[in-house]
Formats: structure tokens, sequence, C-alpha cells
């Protein structure tokens, strides 16, 4: 029977990161991954939308060309060779998580894995009909969509899920997204910038009901303005076929007289994602919350010798969390000089990659008032900065930034404009680390950058 000193079951961010750390100390390590090593992100979510997303700007941008004074003729798209080259780019990354994991002390396993019991503080693991076992263990068995009791959705040819969109070689005639979260809003982007039509249908107020409010009002106005059907405070309430019945028609006759049933050749739902817990019935003791694995601060679980990293954690279910979630998990485990480390979830930046892109870290206007922090706020156009001028005609952007009102440190960074995704984490840091708004201003940012405007904002 195979022994090791950590046994992993889930090979996404959390657990190829997990496994190249603790495999790199030197600990002989099982990973056990049902699919494809590099889980949904890299596999069914972020590298492969952001692929064809950059293929749709392209587009765009080439379409849009005349006001940067450049006339482009016959501009065309071929969505197939779009997708070829997201499979590439997506076998290639595959091919690079495998190569830091060939190292002679991780062993991957490709299978579903089942725990079977813990005997005198070992687990017993069975995947393929072969028994292994282990010290330790570490569940990053990441998420699933979430199928909501919609009438009409289940074995609905014309419904797509995000894995089902992604790969679809050919573009839909029009398209309905139920949601209007980041991957709602994410694949409408797509969409309307290939030419189809689009209807967003959000249950909540907003779209993005996360964010700062502010920063989405900006996008909304936008993304209308466009021609983007956004139905708000609109639920769902069936789908026949490839038509949706709408829960509020007397809202809807207040937006350019909508009847209460819309009709498109596909219908993507995307109203979230639940914590895969298959394959660990064993686990009878295991704590949960809202279908979620507890853990503590150093991702631990209630059971001995048992950890928990990325979206089986319930957390913020975003790739680069699970990741420093898994450096935290093996840091404990090896109990190295930096087993103190902890995830400081108040600092993770995250982004939407629509078009402008919103990057945000920290808490918002409405957050610090919920929590009863008094604030400043400070805010600017991303106009303010040259560099966003010259890139970015006829938008206009925002970056606020909200401060804590005593002690004036950065609580929060709040953005709408490209290329904000790429100078988000100068934002995290700050927020990390507590800076002031005096300690802030010290920092000096290359010009012409467009991420000058965190100064300019101060």
């Amino acid at each position: 029977m195979n022994r090791y000193f950590l046994a992993i079951i889930g090979g996404g961010p959390a657990g190829y990161t997990a496994a190249e750390k603790a495999s790199k100390a030197g600990k002989d390590v099982v990973l056990f991954e049902q699919n494809a090593v590099g889980g949904t992100c890299l596999n069914v979510g972020c590298i492969p939308t952001k692929s064809l997303l950059y293929g749709a700007k392209q587009y765009y941008n080439a379409t849009h060309a005349q006001k940067y004074g450049v006339t482009a003729e016959n501009v065309a798209f071929d969505y197939a060779a779009m997708q070829k080259r997201k499979t590439i780019v997506v076998r290639k990354l595959v091919a690079g998580i495998k190569q830091r994991l060939n190292n002679g002390h991780c062993t991957v396993v490709n299978g579903f894995a089942k725990i079977l019991e813990s005997i005198r503080q070992v687990w017993r693991i069975e995947c393929n009909g072969e028994t292994y076992e282990a010290e330790n263990l570490m569940i990053c068995t990441g998420s699933t969509n979430f199928v909501p009791p919609i009438p009409g959705i289940k074995d609905n040819p014309a419904v797509w899920d995000s894995t089902d969109a992604l790969a679809a070689t050919e573009l839909p005639e029009s398209i309905i997204i139920v949601g209007g979260g980041v991957i709602g809003m994410e694949f409408a982007t797509l969409y309307h910038e290939l030419g189809v039509p689009v209807t967003v249908i959000e249950a909540m107020p907003t779209i993005l009901p996360n964010l700062d409010p502010e920063v989405v009002q900006i996008l909304l106005d936008k993304y209308r303005k466009a021609g983007i059907n956004i139905l708000t405070s609109t639920k769902v309430e069936s789908i026949d076929g490839n038509s949706v019945k709408l829960s509020a028609p007397e809202l809807l006759s207040t937006l350019d007289s909508q009847p209460s049933t819309l009709s498109a050749e596909r219908i993507l739902v995307s109203v979230g994602r639940r914590a895969n817990l298959q394959g660990l019935e064993a686990l009878t003791d295991l704590e949960l919350n809202r279908g979620a694995i507890v853990i503590d601060e150093f991702c631990k679980t209630n059971l001995p010798n048992v950890y928990a990293c990325g979206d089986v954690t319930g957390k913020i279910m975003l790739a680069h969390v699970a990741s420093r979630q898994a450096e935290v998990a093996v840091a404990q485990l090896l109990n190295d000089s930096a087993n103190d480390q902890r995830v400081n979830y108040l600092a993770i930046p995250s982004v939407v990659y629509t078009n402008p892109e919103i990057a945000s870290v920290g808490i918002t206007e409405t957050q610090a008032a919920e929590m009863s922090i008094p604030v400043e706020v400070h805010q600017l156009p991303m106009t303010f900065s040259g560099r966003f001028m010259a890139e970015n005609e006829g938008e206009t952007g925002l970056c606020k930034m909200v401060v804590d009102a005593k002690n004036h440190s950065v609580l929060g960074v709040h953005c709408i404009g490209n290329p904000c995704s790429e100078f988000i984490a100068a934002a995290s840091f700050a927020v990390r680390m507590g800076y002031t708004t005096a300690e802030f201003r010290q920092v000096v940012f290359p010009h012409p950058t467009v991420s000058e405007i965190l100064h300019e904002v101060l």
C-alpha cells in the first residue's frame, strides 16, 4: 500500500499549489484529480474565458479604431479559431503545471478519490481501485455550477452553464444570461462585443451587487447605452424551451415595455457556485456551514490532520485565494518559520473582466457604514491619468479610495477603467499593510501609467 506525508484531493489552484510547495520541501505527496490538473479555473473558467474575451476585445478595438485615427475595413472574426487558440493556451498551461509537479516527490493520480476512513490518525483514500495512505489530508475539491430550482432548466438543450458556453464552437444567434454577477457580466461582454444580442436578468436591484455601487452604475449605464438589455430586480419564474418567463412584469413595463416572456436561442444560467463535497461522505463529523467546509485561520478543519483550501471552504471563490490558502496550510504542515502566516480576506483583490474592467480590494463605503466605521472617500475620474486619456478615448472611469477617518489607513480601493486589473495589486498591498494616506503618498508610480491614479486620488 502506498504511504504519503500528504494526500490532496483536487488539482485546482489550491491543490496543485499545495502539492508543489510540499513536494519541493521533500515531502512525499499524492495529488488526486478527477479531470484535468488545473481545476475549473484553468480548464473551464478563468483562463479560457479570458482567452476568448481577449479575442473579442481585439475585434471590438478594430471595429472602433476610427476614434484613434485608424481605419480598418472588412474586419471579421473566426469564433472557431478563437476557441482553438483558447484550447492551445489551456493545454500549454496545464503542461506547465504538470512539469512543476514533476520533482520526484509528487505522485499525480487521475481519477475520482474517495476517503475511506482514518485508522490511528492515518487517512486511507481509494482511487481507481487502489488504496492510498497519508498522514495528512487536504481537501481541495473546489466547486460546481449551482443549478437553481427553476422549472424547465433540467435536461433542456437550450440551457447552458458556463462550461457549455466555453465549449461551444459557434456563437448563438441570441442569448439570455440569467445572473448578473461576475460570470454573467463577463459572458455578456464576450457575446455583445462579437455582435450577439444579449439580455441579462438579475434578481438583485443591481448587477455585481457586492461591488461599489457607483462603480457598477458606470458599467451599467454604458452597457445599456451600448444595447445590452439588462433587467434588474427581475426573477425567472420558469423556462420553456428557449423562452424565459419573468416574475416581475409590472417592473418590466417601465423598461421599454418589455414583455413578461423573453426568448433567445440560448439561455446561459450563471447564478453562482457551490462547494463540491463528493467523495467526502466518510467524514461524518466534518464541520460544515451553509454547505462549505469550516476552516480556521490556518485552513485547518475540526478534524485532526485535515485541511481544506479553495472554493470548498466557501470563503472567497477566487483562484488566487485558493493558492494563498494552500500556502498557509502547507506552512502549517511543514512547521516552517512562516507558520504564523494567515490569509487576510479583507485584502483580497478582485477583477471583473468587462470592458471597461472593474478592479477592487478592501471594503466599500456601504460596507464601512454597515461596520460602523467612519470613513473619508477620495475619488477622481480616471481621466486624471494622462496614460488613461491617451488610450481610452471617450471613457471617463472612476477611482475611489475608502480611508479610515480616524487613523487615515487605506481600507479599500475601487476602480473602473482599463487596465485597472494590472495595478490593483498596488492598492492591495496598501490595504494589506495598513498604509496610511501619508505613507501611500510616498510611493512613486512610473509616468505615464494609469496606475498613477492611485497617487492622484490622494
